[in-house]
């Protein structure tokens, strides 16, 4: 297609290709959340789209503009240059909209008239009156804005202060053209899409595999994959490729295979200047990056403009929002880091001892005390450690505290007795709880133990408990400290509530544990207590869960694992914990790969670090999750890990409640001599166990094992059986409070009373209104698979369609579409119906009298359509029709 009418303008051949639309990729993933029918699109004039190379921004442009030429609107294509001559922009915009509009003719007065006298921005000015008199919706997208020379720019910005209002516009670019169009976001007119809203989710990265590679890697690896990308699209394509080329997807994620990831690494710097590499290696060897941290660690004092520039440039370093700090993607500092491993030790030990410096004269202790240790000064490292560890620790970073364990000798222990405190609270909260408990020993036998020392080992010896799973032993241990002592600093103020509210739970009043911690929703917290106020919502969701309230507790939890997830990383103890509530809830709404998600990647902390009741429902909505899919072999795999982990942690219950799962399940098949071989394990475990515990344990187990005693009275069909093992079971969750196990029970009584030759209708009636209104949808399913049916039949029966919402929905096949797989043309402005209709056929490989008896018309009707598509299209034969439409989006259907 010629740019230039009648000779008036010179050709450029070249912006040909700069205006023709990119192929979209193989594997596009078409990302819901950053469709252009989302909230934070829809209305906006301007679109920009700023992030460094890797992050997806062409293939985000390749996504809406198949959107937008599915709303009909002509799309035009301009890939930027760094030409400073604003009329080659304009020759750009020119042959953009014929190329992506079928308008051959458009801009030919334009062009023709336009002369090397012609101001600075009349020829932008002509270009926008003649799209405003256009008759089409058209959307200009100009991709790699950042190119743009300075007076190009400026032809933009005027160009994007004027667009009529037939007009779209979408930039994307590495710069920030924030302050461009920042009068115009002020107005609402313009939408801005990051760095953040780019990185892939975890679902869109399981999404992005299963596309790829289909079963081949199990969610567990998808969920390691995303946390070593971070999500980041370019890392994700590239070790997505190196796992097609393996036999083993999780050997690209391992620990011990970092062939890949060096290789990435490398070939992000392979253009960089050795210097800029010599660079990126020596900041390494810190976590946090900030440009005065920088200098020191270098010398130069242009390392802020260094930094600055690589992190503009390349795709390896993560960027606080409105913040001075940077930190390196993931899979570049290991990479970097072990070049740094191959510098002169002298220079290694130097760099540590600069990192020291800095970081201790700004308050940054923990890290300061590492960067000693490494430089071998131990002495100033176990000062700073000393220090630092300790509030370290109460801001929830107790992997830190349990890694200097390692190499704290238990004599520096008992010469910084604040060490031994961080330590006794890290361990507190984990699987070596008795540890801690002799930590609390050690320290309270020292003779300078004062009152709101004494208060504190209270605090981390009732957690301990509350680990140990005994929770007779943490209510007794509390029960003395019903007040707040005085004096104590505000966040044990907070964390004496939330202890409160735990103890209430656990006697069974989830509602005044909700009503302890709801008292400071409005109080005003320092920064430094936001670990203990995100214990006190894991406490409330945990509360609502325990009562059945799915609807109330499920917003909450959502909050508040989004805001742990960002500020302390998806694998940390309490964002497992949350996410372990959180998919329950999923679970039992129905949203089976929403769980599946949430778990991904999180068994083995909940396992390590997890609190007992997290790591139980955690467990228990895993191995729901592998049976609903089909899996019964690896649900059943699941119960005897949990039963494993019970033993090795010495949590006696978490092994009842696998025996009682496992019988469930077994049930649901009417296994009924594996059912009796569960029970007479789980009787022999509570025989030995139960003398030793108190009656809050008791109760728990009993509940528990009157549920797996129905259970297996169901695998043997013996309904009178079942009948008084729900009797006995029933009471136990009523006096609980756990909702859930109450409607479980009530529809096994319904169920059997049926069986018996009894009428339990109107209990099971009951049960699915009960479970509607809670939001249940999986909890007859779950309970027996015959017992389902029989709820399906009653709500069917009942002529209700509300009363089956509380029952497994049903999978319906839609009718098959005659036309699917076949080509479709989209309904776009730049062709008329009649045009699209032409072209369809055309693609179907029809002749001129084929189309014309298919569409009813003359055969010279169709060669006159078919002229106007060779004119629009700038194309001269029928096979090029379908391939240039084809390459404009206009026609799909044909790969």
């Amino acid at each position: 297609m010629a740019i230039t009418p009648g000779g008036a303008a010179p050709a450029i051949a070249e912006l040909v290709l700069k205006t023709t639309p990119p192929r979209a990729p193989r594997h596009l993933l078409v990302r819901p959340r950053l469709s252009l029918d989302d909230e934070q699109f829809r209305d906006r004039s301007i679109i920009l789209v700023q992030a460094p190379p890797g992050f997806g921004k062409t293939s985000l442009l390749a996504q809406w503009r198949h959107e937008y030429l599915a709303k009909g609107s002509a799309v035009a294509w301009i890939s930027a240059e760094g030409s400073p001559d604003p009329q080659r922009m304009l020759y750009s915009l020119v042959l953009a909209v014929r190329m992506g509009c079928g308008r051959p003719n458009f801009g030919a007065t334009l062009l023709e008239g336009l002369a090397a006298t012609v101001g600075e921005f009349e020829g932008i000015t002509a270009w926008l009156s003649e799209v405003a008199q256009a008759s089409l919706s058209l959307v200009l997208m100009i991709d790699e804005g950042d190119r743009m020379s300075a007076n190009v720019l400026a032809s933009l910005d005027y160009l994007l202060h004027n667009a009529p209002p037939n007009l779209r516009v979408v930039v994307a670019g590495r710069g920030d053209l924030n302050p461009m169009v920042a009068d115009l976001r002020a107005y609402g007119h313009c939408a801005s899409v990051g760095v953040e809203t780019l990185r892939f989710t975890l679902e869109e990265t399981m999404s992005l595999v299963r596309n790829r590679i289909g079963a081949k890697a199990d969610p567990d690896t998808c969920a390691r994959l995303h946390d070593m990308t971070e999500g980041w699209p370019l890392g994700l394509q590239l070790l997505l490729a190196a796992m097609e080329r393996g036999s083993d997807p999780r050997s690209v994620v391992g620990a011990h295979s970092p062939t890949s990831r060096n290789q990435l690494v490398d070939a992000l710097t392979a253009k960089l200047a050795p210097e800029d590499v010599a660079f990126l290696t020596r900041i390494a060897i810190v976590d946090q990056l900030h440009p005065e941290l920088c200098v020191a660690l270098t010398g130069d004092e242009e390392s802020p403009q260094r930094l600055a520039r690589l992190a503009r440039d390349t795709p390896i370093f993560v960027v606080g929002e409105d913040s001075d700090w940077y930190r390196l993607h993931l899979l570049a500092s290991d990479a970097l880091r072990s070049r740094l491993a191959e510098l002169p030790e002298q220079e290694r030990n130097e760099l540590h001892g600069r990192a020291q410096v800095w970081l201790a004269s700004h308050g940054m202790l923990t890290p300061a005390a590492r960067h000693a240790r490494e430089a071998g000064h131990e002495g100033v490292a176990f000062d700073l450690a000393q220090q630092g560890l300790y509030e370290a620790v109460t801001q929830g970073h107790t992997s830190t505290m349990r890694d200097w364990l390692e190499v704290l000798p238990e004599s520096v222990l008992d010469q910084h007795p604040q060490l031994r405190l961080a330590a006794a609270w890290a361990l507190a909260v984990s699987e070596r709880h008795e540890e801690a408990e002799r930590m609390v020993g050690l320290i309270l036998s020292r003779p300078d133990v004062d009152f709101a020392l004494r208060y504190e080992c209270v605090l981390i010896a009732s957690g301990a408990a509350y680990y140990a799973d005994d929770p007779d032993r943490c209510v007794a241990m509390f029960a003395p400290w019903s007040e707040v002592p005085a004096g104590v600093e505000p966040k044990f103020r907070l964390m004496h509530v939330n202890r409160l509210a735990m103890l209430a739970l656990l006697q069974g009043d989830p509602a005044e544990a909700r009503r302890r911690l709801l008292s400071l929703s409005n109080g005003e917290f320092p920064p430094a207590a936001d670990y203990v106020v995100r214990w006190g919502e894991f406490i409330v969701g945990l509360s609502y869960l325990w009562e059945g309230q799915l609807l109330l507790g499920e917003e909450g939890l959502r909050l508040a694992l989004a805001s742990i997830d960002a500020k302390l990383g998806r694998r940390h103890p309490l964002a497992c914990m949350f996410a372990s509530l959180l998919a329950t809830v999923a679970y039992e709404r129905d949203r089976v790969d929403e769980a599946v998600a949430l778990l991904a990647n999180r068994l083995d902390v909940l396992e390590r670090v997890g609190a007992p009741e997290a790591m139980l429902v955690g467990y228990r909505t895993a191995t729901r999750v592998a049976a609903a899919q089909g899996e019964e072999h690896r649900a059943l795999d699941l119960l005897e890990a949990s039963y494993a982990i019970g033993v090795a942690r010495r949590l006696p219950r978490l092994c009842v409640a696998s025996l009682g799962e496992q019988v469930r399940l077994h049930a649901g098949r009417f296994r009924r001599e594996t059912c009796n071989a569960l029970i007479a394990r789980m009787e022999e475990l509570i025989s030995t166990e139960s003398p030793r515990r108190g009656p809050l344990w008791r109760r728990n187990v009993e509940m528990l094992t009157g549920m797996a005693y129905a259970y297996a009275a169901m695998a043997a069909q013996d309904w009178p059986g079942v009948i008084e093992a729900v009797s006995r079971a029933a009471p136990l969750a009523e006096q609980a409070r756990l909702g859930r196990f109450r409607i479980e029970c009530m529809a096994l009584r319904a169920f059997a009373l049926d069986r018996n030759g009894e009428d339990g209708r109107v209990l099971l009636l009951e049960a699915m209104s009960l479970a509607r209104t809670y939001g249940y949808k999986r909890i007859f399913v779950d309970t027996h698979p015959v017992l389902s049916d029989w709820a399906y039949r009653v709500a069917e029966e009942g002529g209700g369609a509300a009363d089956t919402e509380s029952a497994p929905a049903r999978v319906v096949n839609p009718p098959a579409d005659l036309r699917q797989g076949g080509p479709r043309v989209v309904p776009s402005m730049v062709l008329t119906p009649k045009e699209r209709e032409v072209l369809e056929l055309l693609a179907r490989n029809l002749s001129n009298k084929e189309i014309a008896q298919a569409m009813a018309v003359g055969e010279a009707t169709i060669k006159w359509h078919l002229k106007n598509l060779f004119g629009k299209l700038g194309v001269g034969t029928r096979r090029h029709v379908v391939h240039r439409a084809q390459l404009l989006g206009l026609l799909q259907g044909l790969e």
